[in-house]
């Protein structure tokens, strides 16, 4: 029997080496982070920093805003324009933007005419309408008149929005001078057939040349109250009353 295999009752150095001795312990977790941070030490600047922008962009970043649906126009329309589904457009609009008397539905406006012209994107409201819509804001108690003004022709150089008075002359007889009579002083102008060009549903089927429609107070409303039958009806402008 070979000597070498043991001593003293002890392995040999060589049968310790073939026994399997353990060796060195393998290097633990953070040493093996540690060694991969020390390698790529820019990518992982660069990753914190990307989880940094994350995290303060999601902070940042605010939740978002609840919206409702609300009816706008669709392009550019003109004062007496008749509203359908190829003029308006359902757009999505903080609630603190949407004004009283608003539409969301575009059955509610179908057929209906504009007071005023619109800018696309504009949102549609019934003070923008012809009816009663467009009394918002008045006193208590106002009424719209409709007129019809002797000259037809003078419709052109009023606008919905400005002032005017509301004078009747009554001289008919040849030889005597016309008397004049203020009627009401600067009412607000609603509506003329000029810049509205049909009639719509509020003002009915019937002839509208030579028309405007005023916001009169409860004793306007009754002198205007059917003064065309009286004499004829002129209007003069008028500015904004201080």
């Amino acid at each position: 029997m070979p000597s070498t295999l043991r001593t003293n009752g002890y392995p040999s150095r060589r049968q310790g080496f073939r026994s399997g001795r353990p060796g060195r312990p393998g290097p633990s977790a953070a040493r093996r982070l540690s060694s991969w941070l020390n390698r790529n030490r820019r990518l992982a600047v660069a990753l914190l920093l990307c989880a940094a922008a994350g995290i303060a962009v999601q902070q940042l970043t605010p939740a978002p805003a609840h919206t409702v649906t609300a009816l706008a126009a669709a392009r550019d329309l003109p004062a007496g324009a008749a509203l359908s589904s190829n003029e308006v457009m359902a757009v999505r609009v903080p609630p603190g933007m949407i004004p009283a008397g608003a539409f969301t539905d575009a059955a509610a406006v179908d057929g209906k005419n504009l007071a005023a012209p619109l800018r696309k994107g504009q949102l549609i409201s019934d003070t923008q309408l012809l009816g009663p819509g467009l009394l918002a804001g008045t006193a208590p108690g106002s009424a719209a008149v409709p007129l019809r003004m002797a000259d037809p022709s003078s419709i052109q150089l009023v606008a919905p929005g400005q002032l005017v008075n509301i004078v009747m002359t009554n001289g008919t007889d040849y030889g005597q001078s016309a008397e004049s009579t203020v009627l009401a002083d600067a009412v607000p102008v609603l509506w003329t057939s000029g810049h509205g060009g049909q009639a719509g549903q509020w003002l009915g089927t019937g002839e509208t040349e030579g028309l405007i429609v005023v916001a009169a107070d409860p004793d306007q409303a009754r002198r205007l109250a059917g003064s065309s039958t009286q004499g004829k009806l002129f209007f003069v402008l008028v500015g904004g009353q201080g």
